[in-house]
């Protein structure tokens, strides 16, 4: 039998973990948990996520075959969404798929994210 792990965390490399945070702490609505300037974590008690700082980090293309992993957020109105995490320092990349059911996202620092509708 194998053994079943419980999952404790992502973490995500980048140059700036507190700006990260920031970020992502506003796009989730979780707590900073912990930050300095080479670490940082975020959480709801449930889910935590960890910023590690790493200066030779370079963002992958997109579209491109380097895109190591992505994250999905349901919304409950895309466009909103996009324009508030746009605000917040996020970039839209030209290429879009899914036909407009979703959209891609890239945080202040590159990593994308897909921005999905509420599920009916």
């Amino acid at each position: 039998m194998t053994t079943i792990a419980t999952f404790l965390a992502v973490n995500i490399d980048c140059a700036e973990p507190r700006r990260l945070a920031e970020f992502y702490a506003a796009v989730f609505g979780y707590e900073i948990q912990y930050a300095e300037e080479t670490y940082a974590g975020i959480g709801d008690g449930t889910m935590t996520i960890y910023f590690q700082q790493n200066h030779d980090r370079k963002p992958a293309a997109w579209p491109g075959p380097d895109k190591q992993f992505h994250l999905d957020v349901r919304v409950p109105d895309v466009e909103t969404a996009v324009r508030d995490y746009l605000e917040l320092g996020a970039t839209k990349p030209e290429f879009q798929p899914g036909n407009g059911a979703w959209v891609v996202l890239a945080d202040p620092e590159g990593h994308l994210f897909c921005v999905c509708p509420a599920r009916d």
